[in-house]
């Protein structure tokens, strides 16, 4: 993955995050190449996260395998949650990465989906 690949993902899981109002965005990018954007969704019955949100997005619309994964957080962490992670291993694979980013798009950490 390219470093303008990896500056696209993030931007677009931050606009997400910052049309949206909420704390988190995420964006992922399939095999062939369409990026998938998301925030996390809070209803009575269903609860996902913004990046587990995005996979199944990607799932849903045929995506057989994940390239990169983005998540831009407001919260202060290096960190992705496990079930995050599980998800994007799910579909993309071990190994793929989880490019974790500030609000201002600043990439604290990639974290492979292992």
């Amino acid at each position: 993955m390219s470093d303008a690949e990896d500056r696209k993902i993030i931007t677009l899981a931050r606009s997400a995050r910052a049309r949206s109002g909420v704390p988190q965005g995420a964006a992922v990018r399939d095999e062939t190449g369409r990026t998938y954007v998301a925030t996390a969704v809070e209803l009575p019955s269903l609860r996902l996260s913004a990046l587990r949100t995005a996979v199944a997005m990607a799932a849903s619309s045929g995506a057989t395998s994940l390239e990169a994964a983005a998540l831009v957080t407001d919260a202060d962490t290096t960190e992705v949650a496990a079930e995050d992670l599980a998800a994007v291993r799910d579909l993309g694979g071990a190994g793929t990465p989880v490019l974790l980013a500030g609000p201002e798009g600043d990439l604290r950490a990639t974290i492979a989906a292992s």
